[in-house]
This record gives structure tokens, sequence and C-alpha cells, in this order.
């Protein structure tokens, strides 16, 4: 299975002032290396922002793609906790094509980073989340879910549907 090429702008739509203000409050702390808002919460709010590959400080984040939305965050550490992530080990253990798809999952990743054009070789082939041999954070798997679209990590897509809907409760603003 090989991975699609990413869009041109994989950095989403630029962070407006009000959208590092909420940033700020979802993260309780000034948010680092934003690049653009990537994915928005149903409540209207950035709940993903693509950060990059090197912070101000010149440390290297291979974290492409972060989830900020303290509602979706806490909805995903119940998943973890209930034993999501051990199954989604196992599976991929077990089933060839699913191995693959988060494989291929792992590939864009890196492509959409690499489409950047900024250069951080000690992160050159580490993704984030655990790609490509385990599951290690769904959150990261659901914020390339959530930025990339379907299909483009199957188990993001997958912790996903699991979630209760998190943003039809108001602002996820009130939630930080």
């Amino acid at each position: 299975m090989t991975s699609s090429p990413p869009p041109r702008d994989i950095t989403g739509e630029p962070a407006t002032p009000e959208d590092l203000a909420a940033l700020r409050t979802q993260l309780g702390r000034p948010p680092r290396g934003v690049l653009g808002i990537a994915h928005r919460c149903p409540c209207g709010a950035p709940d993903v922002v693509t950060t990059s590959p090197r912070l101000d400080d010149g440390t290297p984040f291979p974290t492409l793609y972060y989830l900020t939305c303290p509602r979706a965050t806490s909805a995903i550490g119940t998943l973890e906790a209930d034993g999501l992530m051990r199954d989604m080990n196992r599976r991929l253990a077990e089933d060839p094509d699913l191995a693959a798809a988060h494989g291929a999952a792992h590939e864009d990743y890196l492509a959409r980073r690499s489409a950047l054009g900024l250069d951080v070789p000690e992160i050159e082939r580490t993704s984030a989340g655990g790609m490509p041999e385990r599951v290690k954070c769904l959150h990261v798997l659901v914020a390339h879910a959530l930025a990339a679209g379907p299909g483009t990590n199957p188990l993001g897509d997958e912790a996903l549907a699991a979630l209760e809907p998190w943003g039809t409760a108001g602002s996820c603003l009130d939630a930080s």
C-alpha cells in the first residue's frame, strides 16, 4: 500500500490571534511551534494544530499534528485507559493488512512533514504515536485522522468512531 502525496498546504488555515488565544486556554500554556490550524472542533475552536518539526528553542518535535481540544483529549484518554491501544497492538501483530495500513499512515505522516521543507535530520524517519510498529498514543493517531481526513490513518479513524461527540456541549474552551 502506498501513501498518496500530501496536499500542497498541509498546515491548514493560518492561526489568527484569536486561535492562538484559544490554544493558550486549551493547553494552559502558550502554544509552541504552531504553523496552522489543521482541524477545528465542532464548536469552532481549533482542535488540531500543525506544529513545526523544530521548535523555536531548537528542539526537534516529531508531532506534526497536535490535538488541543480538552474534551477530545479527555475522551481519548478514557479510550486509552479502557485498553483500546492494547487491543490495537494485538491486532497489528496478527493482521498483516492492518499493519500495512498503519505503515502507510506512518509514511503519509512523514510525507506531510517533509512537505513543509524544514530539514530536521534527528527525526527524519520518526513519525509519532508509535507508528509504524505499534500504537503508543491515540491522541496523535486521532489528530492525524482529523487533519488528513478519513482513510489516511485507519486506527485514528477507529478511535474517532469510538469517541462520544466532544464538540456538541458548547465551546471546548469552557472545558479547559
